[in-house]
């Protein structure tokens, strides 16, 4: 299979591929409802099935189509396993606190769980072992501070020297009673259960901004607004993100994803790798056998080197464990994260008791998400939640906060800078295919040359704060290294926390040395 060119081959989700597309209305009149939902993906629809469950009227508002973003492109783990992080949060939350966290993720998965056989839901859900392993000394200790951490929060977790796939490890901790589904069948049935009895589904519906008035406002790209007692922000990355400066306390990374078929059988359970770079495995039933999902390799939304190589690195790592049979999906997700490493789940600031966000999952969004639709859930419905202190979006814990904050803001600072101190490309000749930055008119400006040949132009600088954007070449975008927004070759808004696009460009004696 070393033929095969993966950079060329189109990126698309398994997920997304193998279900239909929804097809709900544009907000088009003014309405009003108990709860304004921000955002399609496995939060919003999973909390707009809970709420109305509950009596109250829901509006679910998505920019584009609910469930494609990092929900429709995820590995789809239901896990309480999230790499290492119990003798962490136990050493710098205490322990009450990361016992919350661990009951509050085990809590979810019985709740899919639950949620599944209730509606009968088709959505190849199985129980699995979820494993974190490792293939260097160095983590041996970590990985058995683990152990003795989960099991000491009540978690069943157990130290292994041998783990089912095809090599060595040095070792391993196995959670049992984990599971694994097909997202998108799972939200797709419930999405179907929220319209109607004065609630609804918008698709094609940006939210804008928000007038914190009595009642709520959500003002949209529209000439309509949904006013609401009760707004969460769901939308991944807060699109109101200015009350309680999240931009300042949230960064983003992307990983990638190879869906493949290989000759041998897989075994069952999810694995995880404890160093970087990152190896996550698990599979999914594919046309009379498995689909291997292999995933891995996140870095800095915008940052590193040439996105298309985290691909080739994937593939390299499979052929050095197995044979590749064929290679029919590859896609990529984006994932927020807090400085932290636990989600922002609840009330948007001190001040606003009425907005409510979730936000930061990190790479477990399938548990976290569940977790924040219990939560918000009870929130509205009863005004306090089991959970909610150790997940608090205006909690301050100087021991794991200070240090993380302080790098990651410097992290904006200095591609800030340098991203103004760039001189772009002397050589401004654009293939087919490909993006470039350029000097024209001693303005820096992004050049995209389509299948047609025709040259799209954009202004580099961000919409959201400044920042000079990059281009992804694997996924054919401009992206932003300081927050991690996200555009289209033309401008157009990916993933957030800009709200407006670049701007385009014309350019008439734009001089093209590929001619």
């Amino acid at each position: 299979m070393n033929n095969i060119d993966i950079c060329n081959m189109h990126s698309n989700s398994y997920w997304i591929d193998s279900t239909p597309e929804t097809d709900y209305p544009s907000l088009n009149e003014n309405i009003t409802v108990d709860v304004a939902i921000v955002g399609g993906g496995m939060v919003g629809i999973t909390t707009a099935y809970l709420l109305k469950q509950e009596g109250l009227s829901v509006a679910v508002l998505e920019a584009d189509k609910i469930i494609l973003g990092t929900t429709g492109n995820t590995t789809a783990k239901i896990t309480s396993q999230h790499g290492l992080i119990y003798a962490d949060l136990i050493s710098t939350f205490g322990e009450e606190r990361a016992k919350l966290y661990a009951d509050a993720n085990e809590q979810a998965i019985k709740t899919i769980s639950t949620i599944v056989s209730d509606n009968d839901i088709d959505c190849d859900f199985s129980w699995q072992s979820a494993y974190v392993y490792t293939r260097s000394e160095d983590y041996v200790e970590k990985i058995q501070d683990e152990v003795e951490a989960a099991i000491s929060l009540g978690i069943e977790a157990t130290y292994r020297e041998e783990i089912p796939l095809p090599f060595t490890v040095k070792g391993a901790i196995e959670f049992k009673n984990q599971a694994q589904f097909h997202p998108r069948k799972y939200l797709l049935s419930l999405a179907k259960q929220i319209p109607g009895q004065g609630s609804y589904i918008f698709e094609n519906t940006k939210a804008i901004d928000i007038v914190e008035d009595t009642p709520l406002e959500i003002m949209t790209d529209s000439d309509y607004k949904v006013k609401a007692k009760y707004v969460i922000v769901a939308s991944h990355y807060p699109f109101y993100d200015n009350p309680g400066l999240y931009f300042t306390r949230i960064y983003q990374e992307r990983s990638y994803i190879l869906g493949v078929k290989i000759k041998e059988e897989f075994p069952e359970g999810m694995y995880i790798s404890a160093e970087k770079p990152t190896r996550s495995l698990r599979s999914q039933p594919f046309e009379e056998g498995k689909l291997v999902l292999i995933g891995g390799e996140h870095h800095k939304t915008g940052q590193g080197e040439a996105p298309s190589k985290h691909y080739d690195n994937l593939k390299t790592f499979v052929e050095g464990i197995y044979n590749i049979e064929s290679i029919p999906y590859k896609w990529s997700a984006q994932d927020c994260s807090t400085v932290d490493n636990v989600p922002y789940i609840g009330k948007l600031t001190s001040t606003t008791p009425n907005i409510f966000v979730a936000t930061g999952f990190g790479k477990w969004g399938m548990t976290n998400s569940t977790v924040s639709a219990l939560i918000l859930k009870d929130l509205i419905t009863k005004g306090q939640s089991p959970w909610s202190e150790v997940y608090d979006p205006t909690r301050f814990n100087p021991g794991a906060s200070i240090r993380n904050y302080l790098k990651e803001n410097l992290d904006v600072a200095k591609h800030f800078i340098l991203g103004k101190l760039q001189s772009p490309a002397n050589n401004i000749s654009v293939q087919e295919g490909e993006g470039k930055v350029v000097e024209i008119h001693d303005k820096r400006v992004g050049v995209f040359r389509d299948s047609n040949g025709e040259l799209h132009f954009v202004d580099t600088t961000c919409s959201h704060l400044g920042c000079e954007v990059q281009w992804n070449d694997a996924e054919k975008s401009w992206d932003c290294p300081c927050h991690g927004s996200r555009f289209t070759y033309r401008g157009e808004v990916i993933e957030g926390p800009a709200i407006d696009p670049l701007d385009t460009l014309i350019i008439d004696d734009f001089e093209d040395e590929s001619n």
